[in-house]
C-alpha cells in the first residue's frame, strides 16, 4: 500500500527509496567519514554534551522533567553500597547499580524524524492527514499514546506504544559520524537574542571562509548553552529566553539554502534550533516551520542543547572550523528523541 500520492512541495520523500527511514542522514556514507577522519591532525577530543541534568528546573519546557537517578532494587532492597556478604558470606564485594527515569529530550539530545509531523493531504483528496517524514502515519506507524502512560512500556513486545517506524534507533544504527562544521554566531552577535537569516549566515560563511559541503553536519554556536552552564541548574527563564541567536524558520531563502547545501543535520547549541513561536502568518501554519522543512520533508535531523564553546574557541585559534563529529544516540527502540555524548576529534 503506497502511504502518499503527493507530497509537499520542496520534499524529498521516496528520494532514497519508498520506505526510508533516515531521510538526509544517508548522506552520512562512508566517504563522509572518511572526510571527518582526514580533519583529525591533533588528537584532542571535546565532550560536546552539558550534565544531563541542565538546564535545571522545567522552566524551558514543562512538559520534560529532570532526571531522577534511583537506586536499584531487589526485595525492597535499594542496591547502593550494597554488601554481597549479605548474599554469600564469603564475599568481599561491595555493589552498587542504579535506574534514572529522564525525559528524553531534557538536555543535549538528537530530534528523531518522528519527533515533528504535520497535518497534510497525502492523498490529494483534500483530506489533510496526520503524517510524518515519507509519509509514516500517525496512529499507525507512530501509535498513540496509551490511555494510561503507566501502563506500556516502549521495549515490551507486544504493546502499542512507541514509534513502530522513524524511531531515534535507526541513527543510532547509522551511527552519526561524519564532518562536522562550526559557525560560531557568538563571535560575531555576543550573546544576546539574535535572529539569523540567510543573509546573516552567508555573510559568516564568507567573512569565515568556512565551506559547507554536502553530507557535512552544520554546528551552531549560539552561546545558549553557555548561559544554561552558568545558571547552576537554577535557570532564570526570562533570561535565557532572551539569549542567543536562533535560525529564522520562516525565512525562505534560509530554508532553500538548507535544502540545497546538502547538509545531513543541524546540531545547535540553544533550545529548538529555531524562534518560537515563528513570525510566520497564515490562516493555517507551522509554529515551528525550520522544524517542518527539515524533520517533515527533508528528513534532516535536528540537534539542541549541545556545548560548543570550548570546541569552538580551539577551533577559532587554530584557524579551523571542520573536524570528527561522532554522535550516535541511544539504540531505544520507538523513541522519538534522544539524549546525545557527541564528541568532536580535531
Amino acid at each position: 500500500m503506497t502511504r502518499w500520492t503527493q507530497r509537499p512541495e520542496g520534499s524529498n520523500w521516496g528520494d532514497f527509496g519508498p520506505d526510508d527511514q533516515l531521510g538526509r542522514v544517508n548522506l552520512l556514507a562512508e566517504e563522509q567519514v572518511l572526510k571527518g577522519v582526514r580533519e583529525v591532525r591533533a588528537g584532542k577530543v571535546f565532550c560536546l554534551s552539558l550534565p544531563l541534568d541542565l538546564p535545571g528546573g522545567m522552566v524551558l519546557n514543562p512538559r520534560r522533567k529532570p532526571p531522577r537517578l534511583a537506586a536499584t532494587e531487589r526485595d525492597g532492597v535499594p542496591y547502593m553500597n550494597f554488601p554481597m556478604e549479605n548474599l554469600d558470606a564469603t564475599s568481599i564485594d561491595v555493589l552498587s547499580d542504579d535506574q534514572v527515569t529522564l525525559s528524553l529530550q531534557y538536555s543535549t539530545q538528537w530530534d528523531a524524524l518522528a519527533h515533528v509531523g504535520a497535518q497534510f493531504d497525502v492523498d490529494g483528496n483534500g483530506q489533510p492527514r496526520k503524517v510524518y517524514y515519507n509519509g509514516y502515519q500517525a496512529g499507525a506507524d507512530i501509535p498513540d499514546a496509551p490511555a494510561h502512560a503507566e501502563g506500556a512500556h516502549c521495549c515490551d513486545h507486544g504493546t502499542s506504544f512507541g514509534a513502530k517506524k522513524l524511531g531515534i534507533e535507526n541513527f543510532a544504527v547509522k551511527g552519526m559520524q561524519g564532518r562536522g562544521v562550526m559557525v560560531d554566531f557568538v563571535r560575531h552577535f555576543g550573546h544576546g537574542r539574535t535572529l539569523i537569516g540567510y543573509q546573516e549566515l552567508a555573510a559568516i560563511l564568507k567573512s569565515d571562509n568556512i565551506q559547507v559541503e554536502a553530507g557535512d553536519m552544520l554546528v551552531l554556536r549560539t552561546g545558549f548553552a553557555e548561559t544554561v552552564l552558568e545558571m547552576g541548574g537554577n535557570p532564570d527563564g526570562d533570561k535565557l529566553h532572551n539569549s542567543g541567536a536562533v535560525l529564522d524558520g520562516a525565512d525562505t531563502q534560509l530554508l532553500n539554502w538548507i535544502t540545497e547545501s546538502g547538509i545531513a543535520a543541524i546540531c545547535a547549541d540553544n533550545y529548538a534550533v529555531e524562534a518560537y513561536p515563528a513570525r510566520s502568518e497564515g490562516k493555517k501554519k507551522s509554529l515551528l516551520p525550520l522544524h517542518h522543512h527539515c524533520l517533515f520533508k527533508l528528513g534532516l535531523p535536528l540537534a539542541e542543547l549541545w556545548y560548543l564553546r570550548d570546541l569552538a574557541e580551539w577551533l577559532s585559534a587554530n584557524q579551523r572550523n571542520r573536524f570528527l563529529l561522532t554522535a550516535p544516540p541511544l539504540r531505544l527502540p520507538g523513541a522519538v528523541g534522544s539524549p546525545v555524548t557527541p564528541i568532536a576529534t580535531v
